[in-house]
């Protein structure tokens, strides 16, 4: 099974970025534990802070992996492209949010790509991204 974990903007900053909602923990530091804990998986891993990157990259690959596990950060709440590109694919995703977006400002509950994505899971902080790759296994 080949996953790509897929993140957008800001995420590259995790460990820094107000760590009171997102944790101490880099993803680099976390996608290494992911890795071995789900050994059986080939695990990919891509974060860019351009929209149009990330739409080309769930091009590149949304009709030959299995799977795509996409934190796209405040372009959830913003891109109808982001949503169209997923929209336009094969590949099944999933939304994942390291904090519960619902208990935060009101422009965080509408998502932009959650109609397009097999489904959602929020709030359980790094362990969000465990979750979506068991609901693939």
């Amino acid at each position: 099974m080949k996953i790509l974990v897929l993140n957008g903007p800001n995420l590259n900053l995790l460990g820094k970025r107000e760590p009171e909602i997102y944790g101490n923990q880099s993803f680099q530091d976390y996608f290494s534990q992911l890795k071995l804990n789900f050994s059986n998986i080939d695990l990919e891993y891509y974060q860019s802070n351009i929209e149009g990157e990330l739409i080309n990259k769930i091009h590149e690959i949304g009709f030959s992996y299995d799977a795509i596990i996409f934190n796209a950060g405040a372009y959830t709440h913003t891109s109808v492209a982001l949503g169209d590109a997923i929209k336009g694919i094969d590949t099944p995703v999933i939304e994942v949010h390291i904090s519960n977006v619902h208990s935060r400002e009101d422009f965080r509950h509408t998502s932009y790509i959650a109609p397009y994505c097999k489904g959602t899971i929020a709030g359980f902080g790094l362990k969000s991204y465990d979750l979506a790759i068991q609901s693939f296994i």
